[in-house]
């Protein structure tokens, strides 16, 4: 994928980081890289929200980017989380994975320290002059506290290697805005799961979608076929993967989904780290459930 031209399109996947016995689990990552790959997402991210990325270690941020460049052996575009409150920090982590092998940076607004428009266009600017990497900016104003308005989006989209956003701004309105009238060339991806459907709809390029861990497949049925403008056919493989996406986010990501993924032997263990804390049992009965329910739809939609 050749910058300043990256264009995001289609299901990606911001990746778990699997844990075990206090450690980065590689072999469950490498197992979850290589199903992600023949599952037909456009790419992945390694070390966002849900990557945990606040309780992993510098040390352990570049051995999970190592090994998940490895896994994809170059079959799918892999981007890594990089962002914080402070500036200098962000440009260093940057430096430092620039030699890994990723294609691109998601830089997530700066969190705590609340800066203004003028600051974060600032604070962005910074970054993108530290790296040649493609950077997809990450709008997620109930984690970070700060709101990047479109008008500061549309100015940053103007740095030749600020190609995209992943939008979890959690207000409608502003992102029909931006959908609306979007910078020139610029990929905008919603980050807001159970809103997948409906973005794409309004004209989102696709989704950055924890969720798409489980029937991956199905999520990527579901964006082909809104790009082929059969949203009869899209609506009906969404409605089936609504009721999933919504437990998923019924307690604090990444518990309830590494949890699904432990229960379906996709990993070797269900461990967040503290402050996060694993699936009450109450949601792990209802993941079971819907885990039970979905197999006896095996069949019942095409395949998918």
């Amino acid at each position: 994928m050749e910058h300043p031209y990256m264009k995001l399109r289609g299901v990606w996947v911001p990746l778990i980081t699997p844990f075990i016995e206090g450690r980065v689990d590689e072999r469950s990552l490498r197992d979850l890289v290589e199903r992600l790959v023949e599952d037909g997402v456009s790419g992945l991210i390694a070390l966002g929200t849900t990557g945990e990325c606040p309780v992993v270690s510098t040390e352990e941020h570049l051995e999970v980017t190592r090994i998940v460049t490895d896994a994809a052996r170059q079959r799918l575009p892999v981007l890594v989380g990089a962002g914080g409150p402070d500036t200098r920090h962000v440009c260093s982590l940057i430096e430092r994975l620039e030699g890994l092998g990723v294609d691109g940076i998601l830089s997530v607004c700066p969190y705590y320290n609340r800066p203004n428009q003028a600051g974060l266009r600032a604070h962005f600017e910074a970054v993108a002059r530290r790296t040649t990497l493609p950077i997809v900016l990450y709008n997620i104003p109930y984690r970070t506290g700060i709101n990047l308005e479109n008008d500061t989006v549309r100015a940053l989209a103007e740095q030749d290697n600020i190609v995209g956003l992943k939008d979890s701004c959690g207000n409608l309105q502003q992102s029909m805005d931006l959908l609306q009238n979007p910078p020139h060339d610029f990929s905008i991806l919603t980050g807001e799961d159970a809103l997948f459907y409906v973005m794409l709809a309004l004209g989102a390029d696709g989704g950055i979608l924890a969720s798409a861990h489980y029937e991956t497949r199905t999520f990527v049925a579901v964006w082909q076929k809104m790009t082929a403008n059969d949203h009869v056919a899209a609506r009906a493989l969404w409605k089936s993967l609504l009721d999933m996406v919504t437990l998923l986010f019924s307690e604090p990501n990444p518990a309830p989904l590494k949890y699904l993924l432990y229960m379906q032997g996709l990993i070797q263990g269900a461990a967040v780290r503290l402050p996060l804390v694993t699936a009450s049992e109450n949601l792990q009965e209802k993941l079971r459930a819907a885990l039970d329910a979905r197999a006896s739809r095996v069949g019942q939609l095409g395949g998918w």
